[in-house]
């Protein structure tokens, strides 16, 4: 199945850049480009992409608004792309309020192209994408600023099982499934299952927003992962 991308960015080489690495790509179609936020969401109503590679700094509409616009669309808008988030920082509070909103995930804008189009290809799969060491620091960063959770989200891991708590702090540390499977001694598929449970019963969208939700209940604390 050929992956449908679309570009949002205010600067007009990266645009044309993207493109040409990813339209070389024979599963990959880059089906539209916008130069600003705004503008991207209206491209992203009218192609329905399965990915929006979205800036996060531009001008009329950030990144941030952006992906919000998109991944939380009026009543009526029954398409939803992943949104991946482009940043030039490795650490950036738009980004960590993006993968809040439901962002998939984020990628450095200097990353070598190979993993430009790996990264659409893990979120159009449905996976968030998420550069342990990167991602984890940006997370605990932001969320240790926050002097409490939103609407106690504490609370709501006691909805899930000591094997889910687990699996959901071992998310949180930045282990792929295969690496839980082997810490827990259990079958991967067994994991996904657990994951999927987690998922569901926190009511979250991905794995980022797993990660998210772990520092911000307190059952990971910022600095407290591992490198």
């Amino acid at each position: 199945m050929t992956i449908r991308v679309i570009i949002v960015d205010d600067q007009a080489m990266v645009r044309a850049g993207f493109a040409a690495l990813l339209a070389a790509q024979s599963d990959i179609d880059v089906v539209g480009e916008a130069p600003d936020g705004r503008a991207g969401v209206d491209v992203a109503r009218s192609t329905h992409p399965d990915v929006v590679l979205m800036d996060v700094r531009m001008p009329e509409m950030d990144g941030l608004a952006a992906a919000r616009a998109i991944l939380h669309p009026p009543v009526g808008v029954v398409h939803v792309p992943k949104v991946l988030m482009l940043t030039t920082f490795d650490v950036d509070d738009y980004v960590y309020e993006a993968l809040r909103a439901g962002a998939s995930g984020f990628l450095l804008k200097d990353a070598p192209p190979a993993d430009l189009i790996a990264a659409v290809r893990v979120v159009a799969a449905g996976e968030a994408l998420l550069a342990p060491s990167v991602t984890r620091r940006l997370i605990a960063e932001f969320a240790s600023q926050r002097q409490a959770p939103r609407k106690d989200p504490s609370l709501r891991l006691n909805g899930l099982t000591p094997r889910e708590t687990e699996v959901l702090e071992l998310i949180a540390r930045g282990l792929s499934n295969q690496e839980i499977a082997a810490h827990l001694v259990l079958a991967e598929q067994t994991v996904k299952t657990h994951i999927g449970k987690v998922l569901s019963k926190l009511a979250l969208r991905d794995r980022a927003q797993a990660v998210i939700f772990a520092y911000e209940s307190g059952l990971v604390r910022p600095g407290a992962a591992g490198s």
